[in-house]
């Protein structure tokens, strides 16, 4: 999907109201909760009318709930030029550099104005949030600011909380499955020398301009380290450079089918993780200990970026802030501070210590046991019912 479809996704899920609430009125046995997203803002009323409690479940992190606020906030402190979102919100109390870059304008602004569905984005987030009981972040408290969660919880006026970072399990990081596609990747990586590869990847949903391929391109051959390049149709519309993959070939791929991702990152070949920094796939790179390479495109990315950045664990491409565009040489010299440089070991270490934070299984347990209790407290059927943990 394309950015310019995203609304007539969403006018698509808006058809969903009149089929789901046929579905729960003809339950026999009502769930205890409904976890939702922010597309699904009819959900909540429905659901009430059964008298079944809703939360509301952000896959960003908890950085972006402070940054958009709540209605009330929004009325009281109103943003209505670009330099209002560079910086920290005027509702957050306490020092913060929570707060978007004059490039990232753009998105946050249409965020506020109509799409194809009819509403802005923020409309369907503040709806849904009014009628949840209760907010969920794919967050934990240590990748957030301190005291993030209490705050959000007063601000929002409803318990905010973390379910944890739900880290990739061990056995998607494990060899043994048959696909042709995925194995020719692994079998390449066997044959590089320990964490001597930068693992490329910027996700499916925002392509990159050609002029940006291309610098991206030019700046891994620049760099000269081992890469493997994950990209949907390298060779479409002749979108890499003329040469590149011939110039390249022996120490990097370019991989125009799907790959495993949580493999690749796991493998011992792989030393280093250049992302868009959308937070599943930041996720996954600070779970496996990868230091990172930031090319943040939309949404939360260049909120994550710079928060992985503060604890030491990459470093962002240098980018024009006028327009976000990028060349060669800033790519090699980001890439060979992090995968080669002099820097490397710091960035190896940062990422580690975080690895061992966020990869620790028993602390996921706890953040999921934590949020059972919230449910079983928040819930009207507590008291009746032993609440499981399977939602809807």
């Amino acid at each position: 999907m394309t950015p310019d479809k995203d609304g007539l996704v969403k006018k698509a899920c808006d058809r969903l109201a009149a089929p789901f609430a046929a579905f729960l009125a003809g339950r026999a046995k009502r769930p205890d909760w409904i976890v939702v997203d922010f597309c699904h803002h009819w959900l909540p009323p429905i659901a009430d009318e059964h008298c079944v409690p809703c939360a509301m479940f952000h896959i960003i992190p908890a950085a972006m709930n402070a940054m958009f606020g709540p209605r009330w906030a929004n009325a009281r402190y109103p943003r209505t030029a670009p330099e209002d979102f560079t910086v920290p919100p005027k509702w957050i109390p306490f020092p913060s550099t929570i707060a978007f870059r004059r490039r990232e304008f753009g998105w946050i602004a249409g965020a506020f104005k109509p799409n194809a569905s009819g509403l802005p984005d923020v409309e369907r987030v503040w709806r849904t949030e009014e009628q949840c009981r209760l907010i969920i972040n794919r967050s934990c408290h240590e990748l957030e600011p301190p005291q993030l969660f209490d705050f959000l919880t007063g601000l929002f006026r409803k318990p905010t909380v973390p379910a944890g970072i739900l880290p990739p399990t061990t056995n998607l990081v494990t060899d043994d499955d048959d696909d042709d596609d995925r194995s020719e990747v692994l079998q390449w990586l066997d044959g590089q020398p320990p964490k001597s590869v930068i693992y490329v990847a910027l996700g499916s949903e925002v392509p990159l301009r050609a002029t940006d391929l291309h610098a991206l391109a030019l700046g891994l051959e620049l760099a000269g380290v081992r890469f493997l390049w994950a990209i949907r149709s390298p060779t479409a519309g002749g979108v890499l450079p003329d040469g590149f993959e011939q110039r390249t070939r022996g120490r990097g791929v370019v991989w125009g089918r799907w790959v495993a991702q949580v493999r690749v990152l796991a493998h011992g070949a792989v030393g280093a993780f250049l992302t868009h920094c959308g937070w599943g796939s930041t996720i996954e790179g600070v779970a496996l200990g990868q230091p990172l390479v930031m090319l943040p495109l939309v949404v939360d990315q260049g909120i994550i970026a710079r928060a992985m950045a503060e604890r030491g664990v990459g470093v962002e491409i240098a980018r024009d802030e006028s327009d976000g565009s990028f060349d060669r040489d800033a790519v090699a010299a980001a890439v060979r501070r992090v995968a080669v440089g002099g820097e490397r070991e710091a960035f190896a270490s940062n990422a580690n210590r975080i690895k061992d934070v966020v990869g620790d299984q028993e602390r996921e347990e706890r953040y999921i046991d934590e949020l059972v209790g919230y449910l079983r407290r928040y819930s009207r059927s507590a008291n009746k019912k032993k609440l499981t943990r399977t939602f809807i």
